[in-house]
């Protein structure tokens, strides 16, 4: 029997504990030979010395994480700990400063996977329920590697499904009637960009906001190229968006299998692409689940009780 401990050097020992011990209590459950004991600032480890030792690697990549993060979710220690993670992906470096000097960075390692995938791959699909910040994400790398001039523009998309992809009837200008569907992109860009300059990437074409039915015969280079909610595309329009790509293009596809919108009688292009795709050599897929929701902890108990 070995006796070894842990000193807990600038962590806040709340947020590795958790509430009522609920986060070290889920660490202990996978390390079930080993005796640990929590005392303030302090964890003593009692047992046998290659458990002690294999502990200390894994509890080592938990406190990395804290540090980069300021956060340590119940999720990100399943991931780690079942070793369902990159370990390169915990040392993603990712910073973005926006509007007001707000800091942009990774909150989840399925966050930190899909930066890191999209620097190794210039097609990435981002897969998962809502709220886990699949577009957020892809609009701040976007953004990030504009301003760092990498590419020569944004372009977002997004099937106007409810119009049919005709949006004729609608008021204005194309930029008025596709606002309706691209709200949730404008929410981050504005998250990102003073009003002035958002308003100078627009007019300037730096940023450009296209109906995907709009996008048949193009080439998309020297860009980075969004397609948002693509559960909604059908298997033509998925194909055609894909066949747009530019030698020197990036693009990520995000979605939500789970909300398909389109008839019962046709089949989700972007199920159809995850299946056929997924071999392909430099085409990668992140998958989303529920314990990467970052919005309020209610919206993950809904998505359970409907997916039950």
């Amino acid at each position: 029997m070995s006796k070894d401990k842990i000193i807990l050097n600038s962590i806040n020992p709340l947020e590795l504990y958790g509430e009522g011990n609920d986060k070290i209590n889920l660490i202990k459950s996978y390390f079930a030979d080993l005796k640990i004991t929590p005392r303030g600032l302090e964890l003593i480890l009692e047992g046998n010395q290659s458990n002690i030792d294999i502990f200390k690697k894994y509890f080592s990549l938990l406190l990395n994480y804290l540090k980069l993060n300021n956060e340590l979710s119940k999720g990100v220690i399943k991931d780690i700990l079942s070793n369902s993670f990159d370990q390169n992906n915990i040392n993603v470096d990712f910073q973005l400063f926006g509007k007001h000097g707000l800091l942009i960075k990774p909150r989840t390692m399925s966050q930190r996977k899909m930066i890191s995938l999209s620097q190794e791959n210039n097609l990435l699909f981002a897969i998962g329920p809502a709220g886990t910040g699949k577009t957020y994400t892809a609009i701040a790398l976007a953004c990030k590697a504009l301003k760092e001039k990498y590419i020569k523009k944004i372009i977002l998309t997004r099937p106007a499904i409810e119009a049919g992809e005709n949006l004729g009837f609608l008021p204005g200008d194309l930029y008025d009637k596709l606002s309706p569907y691209m709200t949730p992109l404008y929410d981050a860009l504005n998250d990102i960009f003073e009003k002035e300059k958002l308003n100078y990437y627009f007019k300037n074409n730096l940023i450009e906001i296209v109906p995907l039915a709009f996008m048949r015969g193009r080439t998309l280079d020297n860009a980075f190229v969004i397609l948002d909610e693509a559960q909604n595309t059908t298997i033509e329009q998925m194909k055609m968006f894909l066949t747009r790509m530019g030698p020197s293009a990036k693009f990520i596809i995000c979605g939500d299998v789970s909300q398909v919108d389109l008839p019962k009688s046709q089949k989700s292009g972007l199920v159809h692409a995850s299946n056929i795709l997924k071999s392909i050599n430099g085409i990668n897929f992140v998958k989303f689940t529920e314990s990467d929701i970052v919005r309020h902890k209610l919206v993950k108990s809904i998505i359970k009780a409907y997916k039950k």
